[in-house]
């Protein structure tokens, strides 16, 4: 059942842009709707409506604060028809219009943008990138060895020898922005991904694109939140390059843990 629900949330993830109904999401799973959501519900505590809702909401809150999109743009990659919705259900949730969420958010970065820490960063144009990931659900602190955490994840006994040579990664749904639906793929970016593979049930290939990424060497995860903060700080001052609000990912190298943060 559980990884059921963890395929659920992922497809409601994956069409968030969309109008695609719930009725969709119940025949891919193979349920009636009323047991679509009763077993949603039972799993993350509302419904699959209000869950997108949810991550609509969060999306465009990075979106508003990271980048310099007009609005009505936003509420469209968001999945809201019209910039009179979008408005509506922003306020409701986070008690400010989008633009006013904006200049705050925009304001307090400036204002933090000189007494945060220093990350020294390159910027690299990352080619497109095949990983098989498995999701977890308000994870605990990340280990600084992510190679640990993923033989800890269930199933992970099941996978391939060869994912060993792979390059243990984690990315986080719930930053640059921090949101109220905490969740983490953790898995490896393979070295070839010409072959197909046979996952256990909790795990899935995820193709990467080719985006521009801000790449920082980290001594261990505690630099992690710090990390994004001087970047996204740079990004909204004007020093540095504006982050786009997608995923961050954590790679782990032999000698040390590397932060990519994609770019505009």
């Amino acid at each position: 059942m559980y990884q059921e629900m963890m395929r659920a949330e992922i497809w409601l993830q994956d069409t968030m842009s969309s109008q695609t109904d719930i009725e969709a999401l119940a025949r891919t799973m193979g349920y009636s709707a009323a047991q679509m959501r009763r077993r949603f519900r039972h799993h993350f505590g509302m419904s699959p409506g209000a869950y997108r809702d949810r991550l609509r909401l969060e999306k465009a809150a990075r979106l508003l604060t990271h980048t310099s999109r007009h609005i009505s743009q936003i509420a469209g990659i968001c999945g809201y028809r019209n910039h009179s919705a979008f408005s509506r259900a922003f306020q409701r949730h986070y008690e400010q219009t989008p633009r006013r969420f904006r200049q705050t958010l925009r304001v307090s970065l400036q204002r933090q943008h000189h007494t945060v820490g220093v990350f020294p960063y390159d910027i690299r144009e990352l080619p497109p990138r095949k990983t098989v990931l498995t999701r977890l659900y308000h994870p605990e602190r990340v280990r600084d060895d992510l190679r640990d955490w993923l033989r800890h994840s269930p199933g992970a006994e099941l996978l391939p020898a060869r994912i060993d040579q792979g390059t243990p990664l984690a990315i986080f749904h719930d930053r640059p922005l921090a949101g109220a639906l905490p969740r983490l793929d953790l898995g490896v970016q393979l070295k070839n991904d010409g072959d197909s593979l046979a996952l256990p049930p909790a795990f899935r290939t995820l193709h990467l694109p080719a985006q521009r990424h801000a790449c920082l060497r980290l001594h261990d995860t505690s630099q992690l939140d710090a990390a994004m903060l001087y970047m996204a700080c740079r990004g909204v001052s004007g020093d540095g390059i504006p982050i786009s609000g997608d995923p961050p990912l954590l790679l782990q190298h032999t000698e040390a843990l590397e932060l990519h943060i994609p770019l505009r």
